[in-house]
C-alpha cells in the first residue's frame, strides 16, 4: 500500500447496490456492476441493498449468481467480507455488506431497528492492517425513511462508538437517507465522526438519483484519520448501475 508523510493509507468504496437491479428494477446489472466495483482498485468496499439469497429471481434470471452477491462481488479480488442480513422475506433476505482486501479478524451485525418501522441493521468490522497493532473499526449502515428513525439509529450507533477506544481508527460509511443533512451536527457532537466531502467542500456530496444527483444520501465518516480529495465517481458508468452513486476516498493514518 501506498506511504506518505501522513503514514499508511487505504482506499474506501461506499455504494447501494440497488440489490443488483436497475432503477425501478428494470434490468439485473450485477455482472456490470461487479466490473466498476472492481476497476476502482477499493481496499475497502461498503455495500447497502446486497442480495444475500432470493429463490424467485434465481430460477428466473439468466446471469443470477449461484453464490450470494457479496460473494460474486468480492470474486477473488476481496478475500474477506462479512454480511448483516437485515432484510428477512418468504423467497430471501438483503442487508449490508464489507468487503476487504485486509483481514477481517471480527465482525457483528447490530439491530437498530425502531419498532413499527423496517429492519435496519448496523454492520461491525474490525479489520487487521499491516504493521499496525490496533484494529481499524468500520461500519456499514443504511439508515431509515424517516428523520425520528434515523435519530434513533444514529444514536444507537453512537452509544455503540462510545464503548470502543477513544483512539481507534474508525469509518463509518453508507446510505444514511439524510436528505436534510442534520447526520453531520449530531454525529460530530456525539462522537467525533466527520464527514469526509465536508471536511474538504463545506458539505456531503449529491449522490441521488444517480443520473441527476441532487440529495446528499450517502456518506463517508471518519475518526482518528484523515484524508486526500474525496470523490463521486463518473456519471458514466454508474448512473446505470445503482440509482445512487458511489462515493470514494482515500483516508490516511
Amino acid at each position: 500500500m501506498p506511504q506518505n508523510t501522513q503514514g499508511f493509507s487505504f482506499k474506501v468504496l461506499t455504494i447501494n447496490t440497488h440489490k443488483g437491479f436497475t432503477s425501478f428494477n428494470r434490468r439485473f446489472i450485477l455482472p456490470e456492476l461487479r466490473d466498476a466495483v472492481r476497476a476502482t482498485s477499493a481496499d475497502i468496499v461498503f455495500l447497502q441493498e446486497v442480495m444475500g439469497t432470493h429463490a424467485i429471481h434465481s430460477l428466473h434470471i439468466e446471469n443470477w449468481p449461484e453464490t450470494s452477491h457479496y460473494e460474486f462481488l468480492a470474486d477473488t479480488m476481496w478475500n474477506d467480507f462479512a454480511y448483516g442480513r437485515n432484510a428477512v422475506y418468504p423467497e430471501g433476505h438483503h442487508g449490508n455488506a464489507i468487503l476487504s482486501r485486509f483481514p477481517i479478524v471480527e465482525y457483528e451485525n447490530r439491530d437498530i431497528s425502531v419498532a413499527g418501522s423496517e429492519k435496519r441493521g448496523m454492520l461491525h468490522c474490525q479489520i487487521r492492517l499491516p504493521d499496525r497493532a490496533e484494529p481499524l473499526h468500520v461500519f456499514c449502515v443504511h439508515l431509515g425513511l424517516k428523520e425520528k428513525h434515523r435519530q434513533a439509529q444514529m444514536k444507537m450507533m453512537c452509544d455503540f462508538i462510545d464503548t470502543l477506544p477513544p483512539d481507534a481508527p474508525l469509518v463509518v460509511a453508507g446510505d444514511f437517507n439524510d436528505w436534510q443533512v442534520s447526520a453531520n451536527r449530531f454525529l460530530k457532537r456525539a462522537v467525533g465522526l466527520e464527514e469526509v466531502f465536508s471536511i474538504k467542500t463545506g458539505r456531503p456530496a449529491r449522490t441521488f438519483p444517480a443520473r441527476f444527483p441532487l440529495l446528499r444520501l450517502d456518506r463517508i465518516y471518519i475518526r482518528n484519520a484523515t484524508v486526500s480529495k474525496p470523490w463521486a465517481l463518473p456519471v458514466k458508468p454508474w448512473s446505470h448501475l445503482s440509482d445512487h452513486a458511489p462515493l470514494a476516498v482515500e483516508i490516511f493514518l
